[in-house]
């Protein structure tokens, strides 16, 4: 089933949740709505789901407007973050709850409920606790349960608000690779609220980011990292650092380097941002008169095949004394960190391999 969501704008007294956010999902696609804490991926699920009402705008099930179709009439399966299954339920009695709950001339005979529990059961590998209670399971298997549970109804659409976000990151780890195995078998439209780049990138087929209420992007989790929209989009997808210099006409001068930018070749002194994430750096020892920027390593940490390294440039020493005030992280093999010698006190130059820039717009003066 596709969903179309039109000029969607939602309000909490003056505090406005979204605003005019327009998204087409294909059938069949699992899509991540990402974005930090407040930025309105939450409710925009929540209006999808009919949990809440859109103050202005349209939601379409393939070209159905269900806008105004009560939530239990939607088709669609729930998981939130913290499970909500009944604690008093066995984990049978919870994933037949939605069938045993249909009108009755829609609702399975007990024998077709007992086959569909376990299919799903077998489905989250997990038909062996089937006489268990929630309080007896690790967060992991409540999780999926609360997925067979969803899954139980056989909705056209699954929408997960944060479903792994209350698991540790290894649970969460395998939970993910879990999750995209099954809907690749399952083939169901499904919509995921996450906060985590890494998860929406290494799960979904699109990535839509959001902040402050607006779609900020949307695209395969290639595209938002290789070609990211906007300096919001850049800074929240992985470690990044940020440099200010002035563009004019096709050139930036950052701190220590010019940088070409012909994409920028209207900028007449204007104000300019430009992003360097820690493994798009060239480094090496410093020597006097050599092009890039010059800083002191400050401290090094170095894990399994990667070193990461906390540098202070040179102009800055003096005035970010006891502070990570533009400090920048570099990230480079552990054996090249071996080879070089490094040792946190030494200079180096820095050159970035590849550079992201953004003008600011009306900054030309």
């Amino acid at each position: 089933m596709s969903i179309e969501i039109r000029n969607v704008s939602k309000h909490f007294g003056n505090f406005q949740a979204l605003g005019d956010v327009s998204l087409d999902i294909h059938s069949g696609e699992l899509v991540a709505l990402l974005g930090p804490s407040g930025c309105g991926k939450t409710t925009l699920l929540r209006i999808i789901a009919g949990l809440e009402t859109a103050d202005q705008g349209s939601i379409l099930f393939s070209g159905e407007d269900t806008t105004d179709v009560h939530v239990r009439e939607r088709q669609v399966g729930f998981v939130f973050q913290h499970y909500a299954l009944f604690r008093h339920m066995t984990v049978f009695e919870n994933v037949a709850f939605g069938l045993r709950m249909k009108p009755r001339n829609q609702r399975p005979s007990e024998a077709q409920i007992r086959e569909k529990v376990h299919s799903l059961l077998n489905l989250v590998q997990l038909d062996w606790l089937a006489d268990r209670f929630p309080s007896q399971l690790s967060g992991g298997q409540r999780q999926r349960i609360a997925l067979a549970r969803a899954l139980a109804v056989e909705p056209k659409v699954l929408l997960l608000d944060e479903p792994f976000g209350a698991l540790d990151a290894k649970v969460r780890k395998e939970l993910r690779r879990w999750l995209r195995r099954l809907h690749e078998d399952l083939n169901v439209t499904s919509i995921f609220v996450t906060h985590d780049q890494e998860e929406a990138l290494e799960v979904a087929d699109r990535v839509v980011l959001m902040n402050q209420g607006k779609v900020e992007q949307i695209g395969s989790p290639q595209q938002v990292w290789d070609h990211p929209a906007s300096p919001f989009v850049y800074g929240f997808l992985g470690d990044v650092n940020l440099f200010h210099g002035r563009a004019h006409e096709g050139e930036v001068q950052l701190e220590g380097i010019r940088i070409d930018s012909p994409e920028h070749a209207g900028a007449k002194d204007a104000k300019a941002f430009a992003y360097v994430r820690p493994h798009d750096f060239d480094v090496q020892r410093y020597s006097p008169g050599a092009e890039g920027i010059a800083a002191q390593l400050v401290r090094a940490i170095v894990i399994g095949p990667t070193a990461r390294l906390e540098l202070i440039p040179e102009e800055q020493k003096q005035t970010s004394k006891g502070s990570d005030e533009g400090l920048i992280e570099v990230q480079i093999s552990s054996q090249q960190y071996k080879d070089m010698g490094l040792r946190e006190g030494d200079m180096l130059v820095l050159t970035p391999k590849n550079v992201r820039v953004f003008v600011e717009e009306g900054a030309g003066i």
